[in-house]
């Protein structure tokens, strides 16, 4: 009886067991079907963490203090004998320094005056025209080119001086002559005329077509304050000549004239790119102490100018500065 009783208490026990298992197997298998939308019980739910800008806004807001440290030796400087190539870099330095103040302070404007006679250049304007503008187009600004041209049927002159990119006036003169000498000096007056009349202020040069520059010479150009002059070299390509015209210099002081005509030049003879002259003695004579231009209103601008320039040889500059003898400009006639 007795192993039939404990036999019997181990059936009962297997049974309760198996029970059991097959209870939380159930109970396991249902669970895993029911919503997880809120969080088990036995879990405990922490806030989330703060993004990456409130943590921006707590740091910038909580101000933390630093931790104390021990203080640091400071350096005590100990001078330095400069070097050669220092002094150098600082005289450099002075100079860059300079020419930004000249930069800041404002140029003078150059006037180009450019008369255009077909007569004496049959064909060719457009080339020389062309050569002359790619000259001015590497002079620093301000400048205008001012081109004088007598009445044509062709509008090449306008269409190439437009495409340049240089500022411009171009004027056209309606009269017709016979002798190119004289129409060339009522273009030049005409020039003079619109300069007086719209009271533009710089340094007037006549440029002819066939005049080829050193790039220094504009520099110097606005350097001029009432009266310029220079030499030039005349190159003739057909007689293999070099003739001089200008003044002969000391320095920047005129101390005579270089003139390849038979009349001196209190006949004003002097070739009309061999000078510049500051604008407002034309409308504002006074200022230089000539007589005011209702006194002139006979005589022509071109001769105006010319005898002031014989009359007050004082008043002259010749340029460049260190030797006014220096030829900066080369005229190669047409013929």
């Amino acid at each position: 009886m007795g192993s039939f009783d404990r036999s019997k208490k181990k059936v009962l026990l297997w049974k309760k067991a198996i029970f059991h298992f097959s209870l939380c197997f159930v109970m396991g298998f249902f669970t895993g079907f029911a919503p997880t939308s809120k969080a088990p019980i036995l879990f405990r739910q922490y806030p989330p963490s703060p993004t990456s800008q409130q943590a921006h806004q707590l740091s910038s807001n909580t101000s933390i203090s630093p931790t104390p440290q021990s203080p640091r030796p400071v350096p005590i400087p100990v001078p330095v004998p400069s070097t050669s190539k220092e002094a150098d870099g600082a005289k450099l330095i002075t100079k860059m320094e300079k020419g930004d103040e000249e930069e800041m302070s404002p140029r003078a404007l150059i006037i180009i005056v450019t008369t255009i006679i077909s007569k004496n250049s049959p064909g060719y304007e457009g080339v020389f025209l062309r050569r002359l503008s790619n000259t001015l187009r590497l002079v620093d600004p301000p400048l205008l080119w001012m081109i004088v041209e007598g009445q044509s049927d062709s509008n090449q002159v306008s269409d190439i001086v437009s495409k340049t990119g240089i500022m411009y006036r171009y004027l056209v003169c309606k009269q017709n002559f016979s002798n190119p000498e004289t129409e060339l000096t009522h273009h030049r007056n005409l020039a003079l005329s619109h300069i007086e009349h719209h009271r533009l202020s710089g340094i007037v040069h006549f440029a002819s077509l066939s005049n080829t520059y050193d790039l220094h010479f504009f520099h110097h150009l606005r350097d001029i304050e009432v009266f310029g002059t220079w030499a030039m070299a005349l190159v003739s390509a057909k007689k293999q000549k070099v003739k001089i015209e200008g003044p002969v210099c000391e320095s920047s002081q005129v101390i005579g004239w270089h003139l390849n005509n038979k009349t001196g030049p209190d006949n004003y003879n002097i070739h009309i790119s061999t000078f510049a002259f500051n604008s407002s003695i034309l409308w504002d004579p006074e200022r230089w102490g000539r007589p005011s231009s209702a006194q002139r209103t006979n005589q022509n601008s071109i001769k105006y100018v010319k005898e002031i320039i014989v009359e007050d040889e004082g008043k002259l500059k010749g340029i460049p500065p260190s030797d006014c003898s220096k030829i900066m400009l080369w005229h190669f006639p047409f013929s």
